[in-house]
């Protein structure tokens, strides 16, 4: 395998990679879940970049469930597909993944959420993303600094076992235990996988039990949103607590501009997409690619979200 690709290089993931031969390359696309508003952006541009390279796509929606993730990659390769785009419900269920499509022969892509074998892959599989190291950091370090360096708060966490959930939570802790930031206290943290609905709940469990805290991390926008949506119906003031989440979905930069949502971090879904399509084809020219693709978080505030509405 190549070097990791730098962060100088991630525009040209953006370029489509002409196909070697004549034949419509087929290629199995499985999400975690369509609910996900992130997933749109990233789906969206999966099929829009498939479109312009001619290839025919398989997508499927896992439900947030990795047994029926499991079945559809099974499936794909039943199928014979040239190739499979996988963002997993489960980092831990990633190796029986690679070790499925390797021994079909079938190159392999993930896109988003870190595969628990990233630095073992095979060459004919990648993996594109963005590094869970700067997401979670970026928005406990804003949080930080809108708190003063003191103050109690909660983190929603995404799936449980779930690699970003891991990373992005350990990068609230690792921030608030730096000098300047140890004046916050972690409370309370809680799953609410990834997901809106899930978030409400939550955020209404903590206040039924009379939680009190100064700010919501979410390992998500969609669960900001659902507790953006608990904090409002009790009557609390959004200008009394600090919302973070992460993505900077269209709904959440909705939430910003309405002075709900005070911090989000922007993971680019549209060069994901195309990095992973563009990934995918030329595994299945068997040319040589790099076999990380990062692609950079970035900051979002009311400050500057404007500039990225029209990236969503």
């Amino acid at each position: 395998m190549k070097k990791i690709i730098t962060a100088a290089m991630t525009l040209a993931i953006l370029a489509t990679p002409v196909l070697a031969n004549s034949h419509q390359p087929r290629i199995g696309v499985t999400l975690f879940s369509f609910d996900d508003n992130f997933l749109s952006v990233l789906r969206n541009n999966i099929e829009s970049s498939a479109k312009k390279a001619g290839a025919n796509l398989q997508v499927e929606d896992a439900q947030n469930e990795i047994g029926v993730q499991l079945n559809q990659i099974q499936n794909f390769i039943a199928s014979g597909v040239d190739a499979i785009i996988v963002d997993t419900v489960d980092s831990d269920a990633t190796m029986g993944m690679s070790d499925a499509a390797e021994e079909a022969g079938i190159p392999l892509v993930f896109v988003g959420r870190h595969p628990i074998n990233i630095d073992m892959m095979p060459d004919n599989q990648a993996f594109v993303g963005s590094n869970e190291l700067e997401s979670g950091t970026l928005q406990a370090q804003e949080v930080c600094r809108l708190l003063g360096g003191k103050g109690r708060a909660v983190i929603m966490m995404g799936t449980i076992g779930d690699n970003n959930t891991t990373i992005r939570t350990k990068d609230v802790h690792d921030v608030f235990a730096t000098p300047g930031c140890n004046g916050i206290e972690i409370i309370e943290q809680q799953s609410a996988n990834f997901m809106r609905t899930e978030g409400n709940n939550l955020m209404s469990n903590w206040l039924t039990a009379g939680l009190r805290f100064d700010a919501v991390i979410a390992n998500n926008d969609e669960m900001a949103l659902g507790a953006i949506q608990a904090l409002k119906a009790t009557g609390r003031s959004m200008d009394s607590v600090i919302v973070a989440g992460i993505d900077a979905t269209t709904d959440a930069l909705s939430a910003m501009e309405a002075g709900d949502l005070d911090v989000t971090v922007f993971q680019n879904g549209a060069a994901q997409g195309s990095g992973a399509v563009k990934a995918a084809l030329q595994l299945i020219n068997n040319e040589n690619i790099e076999p990380k693709v990062w692609i950079p978080f970035e900051l979002v505030t009311p400050s500057n979200m404007s500039s990225y509405n029209k990236r969503n």
